[in-house]
């Protein structure tokens, strides 16, 4: 016949805070398995039982997810041979003790009892420790499971505490972690021992927590809300605050349609950030593209059309799903190959069958720019082989359409023929690899620049441009070019 299992939770570290339940459990018991030793409150638990640790399962393993299987499966298989099994844990069985739902969900499995007896967790004196009220917003997290995260699942407009940041190790990959949402000299409060004797919180810098030598099995992280919003979340509040009945006139009574032409100007400023090399000027035009893109989720919101996490899930969803080569068993070995992929999974995605003839090209968006079109159309076209062989063989090709061009005659083959030699040059882009929206808005760039420099000499000489021969502006023209190469030649 199987046993019983009680799990105990052994407060976070003062013998004076076990719970009467948690101390009756364990004065009770004749074997009590801790699942470490490494514990404050040890020396004050009841004198009868025999403890054991279980601390072996540590040095037995190389992943704290074979830990903490092995210790559950140890409890588990315990209970099934007949004894009445009493599993110790610090601080509360519920809070930050991966084993107790594995324990559980074998126990259900093997149809064994378990009662959960409650203890005091690490949270409360922490709280105590930093003089903070956890319902005014407080976010937990486990420094293991943060520290094998790219990006921080965590709001920064929100208090955060972090576990288990027990050595430098961890609080070296926990900082990395960080490091993608907070500043390098984001402050942090480091709180060793709560709610003992020699409790300690140190405030330092984000980017030093990896040189601190006093960490271990009792130390948190603490990280107070950003002084300046700079969460998502806080974004869309203040999008929600400017549309409510009480907000701003304007913003309440835009439209999906009103927005079109704002979406489209932030689009292209973000665009002038990449070709000037700013970070700064990309790190604002970001956050304006995004006003839109948030605006637009709100509207929708309201309509009670999707909300932005289903855009979101939505983009996830389909991400994970269409890189089978970083999240499944495919193998993908160079960028062509992914972008093949990429359209092949589309295509089952649309559930094609092979009766049911789709071009590759139907997907085009006809409401790109048409020098993006262009470009979208002979990248498709060339993952199937249908390219020129060489690039000698593109330039031949746009002599050949200037040639049409120049021998065309009316409007209407005027325009095809310019629009075909137009297509030519997008394609010698491609092949130079150069954006061909980006190439041109640098020509314009330059030419506006170049002309300026025109208008202001010309002045300075106090002839209006307009007056001066072609000869002269010619003349002037190249002096802007050489004026303008020198700077770059110094930039460089």
């Amino acid at each position: 016949m199987a046993g019983a299992i009680a799990i105990v939770g052994l407060g976070p570290g003062d013998p004076n805070l076990l719970t009467r339940s948690a101390w009756e459990c364990l004065a009770g018991a004749s074997q009590v398995y801790l699942r470490t030793s490494f514990h404050p409150g040890l020396a004050g638990l009841p004198a009868g039982p025999t403890y054991h640790s279980l601390d072996d399962c540590y040095e037995a393993h190389d992943t704290a997810a074979e830990v903490y299987r092995d210790i559950a499966q140890r409890v588990v298989t315990l209970a099934a041979h007949g004894e009445d099994v009493v599993y110790a844990v610090p601080g509360d069985p519920s809070i930050g003790e991966a084993t107790v739902p594995q324990i559980l969900a074998l126990a259900d499995e093997a149809q064994i009892p378990v009662q959960v007896h409650a203890g005091i967790s690490f949270v409360a004196p922490v709280c105590r420790a930093l003089g903070i009220d956890p319902l005014d917003g407080l976010q937990i997290a486990d420094g293991t499971l943060l520290a094998q995260r790219i990006h921080p699942p965590l709001d920064p407009d929100v208090a955060v505490l972090v576990a288990q940041v027990y050595n430098r190790n961890v609080a070296a990959e926990v900082k990395l972690t960080l490091l993608a949402l907070y500043a390098e000299q984001q402050p942090v409060t480091i709180v060793r021992h709560a709610g003992l004797e020699d409790q300690s919180l140190r405030e330092i810098a984000l980017f030093e927590l990896d040189r601190q030598d006093d960490l271990d099995h009792l130390t948190s992280l603490y990280l107070p809300p950003l002084a300046r919003p700079g969460s998502l979340s806080s974004y869309q509040e203040l999008v929600g605050r400017l549309r409510a009945p009480d907000g701003c006139p304007w913003d309440r009574a835009q439209t999906h349609e009103s927005l079109r032409s704002s979406l489209l100007e932030e689009t292209y400023e973000v665009l002038g950030a990449l070709d000037s090399g700013d970070p700064e000027e990309l790190c604002e035009e970001l956050g304006d593209l995004l006003l839109q893109v948030l605006f637009h989720a709100s509207l929708a919101t309201e309509h009670g059309d999707f909300r932005l996490i289903d855009s979101v899930s939505h983009a996830i969803d389909k991400l994970v799903r269409r890189h089978p080569h970083v999240f499944s068993d495919a193998v993908a070995e160079d960028a062509e190959t992914v972008l093949l992929n990429w359209e092949q999974i589309k295509r089952q995605e649309r559930g094609d069958k092979e009766s049911e003839f789709r071009s590759m090209l139907a997907s085009i968006n006809n409401a790109l720019p048409a020098l993006a079109q262009a470009l979208d159309v002979q990248q498709r076209v060339a993952r199937v082989g249908f390219d020129w062989p060489s690039r000698e063989d593109v330039l031949a090709k746009v002599q050949e359409e200037l040639h049409e061009l120049s021998m065309a005659e009316g409007s209407a083959q005027q325009e095809a023929e310019l629009g075909d030699v137009l297509f030519s040059l997008v394609n010698l882009a491609r092949w130079y690899h150069v954006d061909p929206e980006s190439a041109l808005r640098q020509a314009n760039s330059r030419f506006r620049a170049r002309f300026g420099w025109m208008e202001a000499e010309a002045h300075r000489a106090g002839t209006p441009l307009e007056q001066l021969s072609l000869q002269e502006m010619d003349d002037l023209w190249e002096r802007a070019k050489d004026e303008f190469e020198a700077s770059s030649a110094e930039g460089e």
